[in-house]
């Protein structure tokens, strides 16, 4: 199975100057754990993930001041449509991530997350049998 196949096309893009209260609020409306932030002054593609948010606010910072281009990861691994999810597992493992913004030549098109993986990898569960008794 390919990234493409499992990946989300709901991306949720950002600026660095968004405060991480109203990436919280973006981001739990369209119901994603990452967003990607496009820095125009750059042309700089990162990634503010839900952890990101957590680990500021967990921290004490106020998300009403903190920015995501504060809090943004820029050193990204990307994925390209048509990696295996094996290739996308691998590179989350070694590079410590979560989630991959998947590429094609135009931009962002997707990201996937281990939890998109899993649920690629693991049949859905069925409830049990009841018993009659």
């Amino acid at each position: 199975m390919l990234v493409r196949d499992a990946m989300s096309t709901v991306v949720l893009t950002i600026g660095p100057a968004h405060t991480l209260r109203q990436a919280a609020a973006l981001m739990a409306a369209r119901r994603v754990g990452a967003a990607v932030v496009l820095d125009r002054d750059t042309s700089g593609l990162g990634i503010l993930t839900e952890r990101d948010i957590l680990v500021s606010v967990g921290a004490g910072q106020n998300p009403d001041i903190e920015t995501a281009g504060a809090h943004t990861t820029t050193d990204v691994v990307f994925a390209a449509p048509g990696w295996t999810l094996e290739d996308a597992a691998g590179a989350m493992t070694h590079g410590g991530f979560r989630h991959l913004i998947v590429l094609d030549g135009h931009g962002p098109v997707g990201i996937v997350s281990v939890r998109d993986i899993i649920r690629c990898w693991v049949p859905v569960r069925r409830p049990a049998a009841t018993m009659a008794g």
